[in-house]
């Protein structure tokens, strides 16, 4: 199914942006595990809506689990079910959208695809409101994660064209990457990236960047060659984020442009374990894990609902159109994005740990 993700952590998410709720179906979740909804909630805070540098709806994000808990409100065996209700929907503002679809969005190809009868309220299902039902499958996932002694972080790497400070691959201080919309490890270059954000905002436009994520006390040997490697399931969950355009591990496409001698990682052995003195290869060499840090990075396209007249297309009509989308948009989905890159990867991370 197109909406389930994992094999042993499995996680469906359902709902559409304008619908009464969206949630998800958990399966696999170990009996016996107390949700930490103090964490959970904190962590969803972190992709709501509302913020400084986001869209101006109001969503609370509140989760109510309302199956898969026994009456000590530990997890008992049978699948866990969440419900996130919507509550500032303005369906009105997308009822232009209907007939001339938005460039760079879903509305044409969904219209083709279900023959017009899809959902174009707020994006309906392939809007990136649905990314909080992800959050919530991910904030469970880091919490078992975390008592396996693996963690997952991320920051902004690059937004508008601004570059975050380089980081060690093979020796990442997760405890230095900042707090707030936009966590990076140099607060200047967060300072800079906020203000292109509000620039592009003023001027009715939208920006871009790349979500950099690390994972940590991952042990070697998970994944399985060759369409079943660490990167192809972490690939899979980060492309289910709305936006996402690329994904790439370690040196990622640079490597194509440096030689073997450069881009290698020689071994080392110490203290009975075997690492690499440098993380070039992002923590997976073949598909499987090495015990490095895990090194991934998304690239994020700018958000394609903006203020600024576009060329488009009437559909019922058959001929050219123009479009300026109006409601309450983010001016950059990237400062959101960055728990939700978290969430897809301790989501499959968590699944391999729990099926390998």
């Amino acid at each position: 199914m197109s909406n389930t993700l994992g094999n042993r952590y499995r996680v469906t998410i359902f709902g559409q942006s304008h619908a009464p709720a969206i949630g998800a179906v958990i399966e696999g979740v170990p009996a016996g595990v107390a949700p930490d909804m103090a964490f959970i909630r904190a962590f969803m805070a972190r992709r709501a809506p509302g913020g400084a540098l986001a869209t101006a709806r109001k969503e609370a994000d509140e989760v109510r689990i309302i199956a898969g808990l026994n009456e000590r409100g530990e997890t008992c065996g049978a699948p866990l079910c969440a419900v996130i209700e919507n509550a500032d929907a303005r369906s009105a503002d997308y009822d232009a959208l209907r007939d001339v679809p938005r460039p760079g969005h879903a509305d044409y190809t969904a219209a083709v695809k279900f023959s017009g009868h899809n959902d174009v309220r707020g994006g309906g299902q392939f809007s990136g409101r649905l990314t909080a039902s992800l959050c919530f499958a991910g904030a469970l996932a880091m919490q078992l994660l975390a008592e396996r002694g693996v963690r997952v972080k991320a920051r902004v790497r690059r937004l508008a064209g601004i570059d975050d400070a380089p980081v060690d691959f093979a020796r990442p201080d997760l405890d230095a990457i900042g707090g707030g919309p936009l966590p990076t490890l140099d607060p200047v270059a967060a300072q800079r990236m906020a203000e292109a954000v509000e620039r592009a905002r003023s001027e009715g436009d939208s920006v871009g960047g790349v979500v950099e994520c690390f994972a940590t006390g991952l042990p070697a040997g998970l994944g399985d060659p060759m369409f079943d490697g660490v990167e192809n399931r972490v690939a899979r969950a980060l492309f289910g984020i709305p936006a996402v355009r690329g994904v790439e591990f370690g040196e990622g496409f640079a490597a194509a442009d440096l030689r073997g001698s450069a881009h290698n990682d020689a071994f080392r052995a110490a203290d009975g374990r075997i690492y690499t003195e440098t993380n070039r290869h992002g923590g997976a060499l073949g598909g499987i894990t090495s015990g490095m840090p895990l090194v991934v990075r998304a690239a994020f396209k700018p958000t394609p609902s903006i203020a600024l007249e576009q060329d488009s297309v009437s559909l019922s009509r058959g001929e050219n159109a123009k479009l300026s989308v109006r409601g309450r948009h983010d001016p950059s989905v990237v400062p959101r994005a960055v728990p939700c890159v978290e969430a897809a990867v301790a989501c499959a991370l968590l699944d391999m740990l729990l099926t390998d």
